[in-house]
């Protein structure tokens, strides 16, 4: 009897420029994004697993731009004192790439963070942790 198929998990993501979209989250992650099934299909491997999926919507359904409570959440890990440091810097390089700053870095608990727009303006959260 063959095993069953165990299901995976993804995140999908809609955005006008599945390919430059996929580029912006394949520098921040420090992976390759890959061509999808289809042209307007991109996908980013997830360093936890899995795939960050991303998409142009079909026309007959499109996927309007709006701001809710999920964001992606791309992590790195960083000594003490060092986080806001760490993370200062991966500001800069994600404002390149085309992000924009919504919240500016601060240090919790957990560790530092910031609250950004991916270039598609997505909700991002950058958080280095010691």
């Amino acid at each position: 009897m063959p095993e069953p198929n165990p299901p995976t998990a993804s995140i999908v993501l809609a955005a006008d420029d599945p390919a430059g979209l996929a580029r912006f989250y394949g520098v921040l992650l420090e992976v390759q994004p890959l061509p999808g099934w289809s042209t307007s299909h991109w996908r980013v491997p997830w360093p936890a697993g899995g795939w960050l999926e991303v998409y142009a919507p079909s026309s007959q359904r499109p996927q309007p731009r709006e701001q809710g409570r999920l964001a992606v959440c791309v992590q790195r890990r960083a000594g003490g004192s060092e986080a806001v440091v760490v993370l200062k810097d991966w500001i800069s390089a994600a404002l390149g790439l085309g992000a924009s700053l919504l919240q500016p870095p601060r240090q919790e608990s957990f560790g530092a963070e910031a609250w950004l727009l991916d270039p598609e303006g997505n909700r991002l959260l950058l958080l280095v942790m010691p």
